[in-house]
């Protein structure tokens, strides 16, 4: 384990690659010179290569944290959704979409402000019990996510290859870990957006089966609730689409993020390049997310509702009913975006958990320290994707995996939410530079509705079930 260290602690940047990056990000952003500086004057020349990757880089931490929110588990709500209800719940991807963007947003401009993770800034501000046993609370709904998502993965291996699922769980857990662990920082971060790209299979499923057009627009755009037992899948989608990992993932990766730039951009306030760029990416980010959820939802509405089958347990389930239904296309599309969306989730939820348990002790923490520099961080990774893979081989059904982590996460979450809203909005923590009021009035809402979401779980979860 890593002795605590002094949160102020930096990496500073490579000798000479400060003023490099700085002029790059500046010319990514299209920010303007200096006060006092004519255009051009102290400016670094931009290679034309570098201009190309000017999407890349604005479209970062917050674009993989929407991407990721669509794990596996997640596919299972939404596909559950679309069998269940047909397109009817389609309006519930609208309404999540600016909460979750808002919340996202804020704990990227927090990460990016302060240089610190949000454990980090929370510790700052709140008792060490309190924050401990929201990090408690994270790590044990991440590591039942973690399970759920890689015994998916598994079994879309298994269907699209053949074999048992099981000796797939522990490659995929091993595989994630060390690309985690081992893979430099920015070539990972580079690997994870391509995997975002694993989305598009959804995409691509929904356009290769027969929609009515007129039903899913009545469904995305008209609010109605098919019957009052449609109430409980309403709350796991809100639940499954603002998830507390990913706020932990987005402030990290935009504080680590700074670090591994110029280090001007830690000692003040965010440009407002920064927040144009924080903002674009958390909500492009969360928009991709919900679009994709949406041709879940209407492709298994479109197949699987029609053909009344209306109970999908996972998302390899929903992939292997579509066979008959939809053909072999459609099915592979699903079944490979399973695998694909997996490979980005994995790392994130042992990922956020590393950065949440370090920065509540003190630890060192960082994609892009050194594992020998950063044992403790790693470490949590690692056992969290051996922990993970427990509970995949333990008798938990994906199913009950998914309600305990749903229930978890709602506790968390609603709180959670409040501290983020409270942190953004402190003028000392924000560097005289708070978040406007209506990232403060949209996280509330997130709030509220969260604690609603934990509320009616608790009671699902808690009432006898009937004979």
């Amino acid at each position: 384990m890593n002795a605590p260290i002094d949160r102020a602690e930096r990496c500073a940047p490579r000798p000479g690659q400060a003023g490099q990056e700085a002029a790059l990000l500046e010319a990514d952003l299209h920010l303007p010179p200096t006060p006092g500086q004519a255009a051009g004057e102290g400016h670094v020349a931009i290679p034309y290569a570098h201009r190309l990757q000017s999407i890349g880089r604005i479209f970062g931490p917050g674009f993989i944290a929407g991407a990721a929110d669509d794990d596996p588990s997640g596919i299972a709500t939404y596909a559950q959704a679309g069998a269940a209800y047909g397109y009817t719940l389609g309006w519930t991807m609208l309404l999540t979409w600016p909460l979750a963007a808002a919340v996202q947003e804020t704990c990227g401009r927090i990460g990016r402000t302060t240089g610190e993770g949000l454990a980090a800034a929370i510790s700052k501000r709140c008792p060490p019990a309190l924050l401990r046993t929201v990090v408690l609370l994270l790590v044990v709904a991440n590591v039942i996510n973690l399970g759920a998502d890689l015994g998916a993965m598994g079994s879309a291996m298994s269907l699209i290859g053949g074999g048992a699922p099981h000796p797939w769980v522990i490659v995929f857990a091993l595989l994630s870990t060390l690309l985690e662990t081992f893979l430099d920082y920015k070539r990972y971060a580079r690997f994870l957006r391509w995997m975002t790209l694993a989305l598009l299979a959804y995409a691509a499923t929904a356009f290769a089966v027969h929609l009515s057009w007129s039903d899913v627009l009545r469904g995305v755009l008209l609010p109605s609730m098919p019957d009052s037992s449609a109430w409980m899948l309403v709350a796991a989608i809100f639940g499954t689409t603002i998830s507390p990992y990913l706020f932990f993932w987005q402030a990290s990766q935009e504080a680590e993020d700074a670090r591994t730039k110029a280090k001007s951009l830690l000692t003040s306030a965010i440009s407002a390049g920064e927040e144009r760029r924080i903002s674009l990416d958390s909500w492009f980010g969360m928009f991709f997310s919900n679009l994709i959820a949406i041709f879940i939802i209407i492709t298994t509405a479109a197949t699987l509702h029609i053909a009344g089958i209306t109970q999908i347990d996972t998302a390899a389930q929903a992939a292997e009913a579509l066979r008959p239904l939809a053909g072999d296309f459609a099915f592979a599309l699903f079944a490979s975006g399973i695998i694909g969306t997996g490979l980005l989730a994995v790392p994130v939820l042992a990922g956020s958990a590393a950065y949440a348990v370090s920065e509540a002790f003190g630890w060192r923490a960082g994609l892009g320290q050194a594992p020998r520099n950063a044992k403790a961080f790693y470490s949590v990774i690692a056992a969290a994707g051996i922990l993970g893979v427990l509970v995949h081989f333990s008798p938990i059904s994906p199913m009950q995996a998914l309600l305990w982590s749903a229930v978890i996460n709602g506790f968390v979450a609603a709180p959670l939410i409040a501290l983020v809203i409270w942190l953004g909005s402190d003028m000392q923590v924000m560097k005289g530079n708070r978040i406007p009021r209506h990232l403060q009035a949209l996280g509330g809402v997130a709030c509220l509705i969260m604690f609603a979401v934990a509320v009616m779980t608790t009671v699902s979860w808690l009432a006898p079930t009937a004979p």
